[in-house]
Parts: C-alpha cells; sequence; structure tokens
C-alpha cells in the first residue's frame, strides 16, 4: 500500500503533464500560444454569436457559452498535441534510432515492433522490423546503398520462416524516395490487409522465438499456413 501511495505521489497528474509538454513545446515553437489562444477564443466567440443570432431565453446563453468553451478546451488541447508531436519527430528526424523511437512510441496498435533493430551496419545504419495487418514491413533508416544489402539478408531469412506471409521494405533517411519519418505510421497504415490480430500474433510470436532461440515453433496459429485476406 505504501508503495502505491507513493507511486501516486511521485507520478504527475494529467494537467501537470499537459503543463510540462506545453512548456517543452514552447521552447521550440514560438507560434503554439498564439495558436492555442486562438483556438480556445475563436470557438468561444461564435457560440455568444450565435446565442445573440438565434432565438432563445436565458438558457440559451448559459448553454451557448458554455458549449463554446469546452469546444475551445478540446481544440486547444488537439493543437498543442499536434504541435508537440511536430516538435519530438524535429527533434529527433536524422539521428540514429529515430525509426526505434516511432516503433515503441507512435505506431497504433494494430503494428507491433521493437525499438531494436534486427540489423545494423558498422554506420549505424539499422533495419527494424514490424508486423501489422500489412504484413512484415522492414524499415531501413540511413544510408539506402548500405542498408539495402541487409535488408535483403533480413528479407532472406524471413522468407524461410514465415514463407505465406508478406513482406514490404520502407525506406527513412536522406536519399530520394524516402518516407519522411512524421509520415512513416500514414504509410504502414497504406498497406493492404492481409493479417488479422491472431495472425498478426502468432507472426510476431514466431520471429521473436527465432530471434531469441532457433528451436521450438510456438503453439498457436502456424504462420507459415497464414492466408492473405481481403481488405475489408
Amino acid at each position: 500500500m505504501e508503495g502505491m501511495a507513493e507511486a501516486k505521489q511521485k507520478s504527475p497528474g494529467r494537467i501537470k503533464q499537459m503543463v510540462q509538454v506545453y512548456k517543452n513545446t514552447r521552447t521550440q515553437d514560438k507560434l503554439l500560444t498564439p495558436l492555442m489562444l486562438l483556438s480556445f477564443v475563436g470557438p468561444i466567440v461564435v457560440a455568444v454569436l450565435l446565442a445573440w443570432l438565434l432565438p432563445g431565453n436565458w438558457f440559451s446563453w448559459i448553454l451557448w457559452p458554455l458549449t463554446g468553451i469546452l469546444a475551445g478546451l478540446l481544440i486547444a488541447m488537439i493543437v498543442l498535441g499536434r504541435r508537440a508531436e511536430a516538435v519530438a519527430y524535429a527533434q529527433i528526424e536524422g539521428r540514429p534510432g529515430a525509426v526505434g523511437a516511432i516503433v515503441q512510441s507512435a505506431l497504433r496498435r494494430s503494428w507491433r515492433g521493437s525499438e531494436v533493430p534486427v540489423a545494423m551496419t558498422r554506420q549505424q545504419d539499422a533495419v527494424y522490423r514490424v508486423i501489422g495487418r500489412g504484413g512484415v514491413v522492414l524499415i531501413s533508416e540511413g544510408s539506402r546503398q548500405r542498408t539495402q544489402r541487409i535488408a535483403q539478408d533480413e528479407e532472406r531469412k524471413l522468407k524461410r520462416a514465415i514463407s505465406n506471409v508478406p513482406i514490404s521494405h520502407l525506406y527513412v533517411g536522406p536519399d530520394e524516395g524516402a518516407v519522411a519519418l512524421p509520415k512513416l505510421s500514414k504509410e504502414l497504415q497504406k498497406l493492404k490487409r492481409v493479417l488479422n490480430r491472431n495472425e498478426i500474433a502468432a507472426v510476431y510470436n514466431r520471429l521473436s522465438s527465432l530471434q531469441a532461440s532457433p528451436v521450438g515453433i510456438p503453439k498457436g496459429i502456424d504462420p507459415n499456413r497464414v492466408r492473405a485476406q481481403r481488405p475489408r
């Protein structure tokens, strides 16, 4: 009980977290404060105008401004979240391990992966692996020329383990044709759906077990017998 109480005291509340996010983002984004103020005040002004223009009684003069305040708070929080996300991407883009940070924290629940790359070069170029509804995706980070070979080697290994699961490649880096780091999650969502939730778990467990130990196959769905499904 004492440990739980200490944990509650140490963990900041939701409001404190939002204030901290605002302070951190404001130092890098000078437009954050005016945009948030505009997002908050704008709906309130519109709500007051509607209360004045539309027929109603004293209750309307309470309901409309209250609705405007709630809408303003919601929009301001959305603006804060998006601006904070943009600042976070800008701070890590181009650095080794940036893709791993996205895999660990920003991917949707329909994708599973690790911040630890499955292959690396001496120059810290890396290949990450994620599994989701679009199958298995190898994400290369760094020089395209240096990561191409290790990505192909990893694909050959995967085909021996999961021959019937589609394998795709994405590239994040400085060369032409690369996917911008902030758009990585959207690019994954664009892939055609070929696996359901149970199959994703089976493929993920299969590959994790092979990486940890070459012996043994986890129980459940056999990834080698996974069949592609039509998009819903």
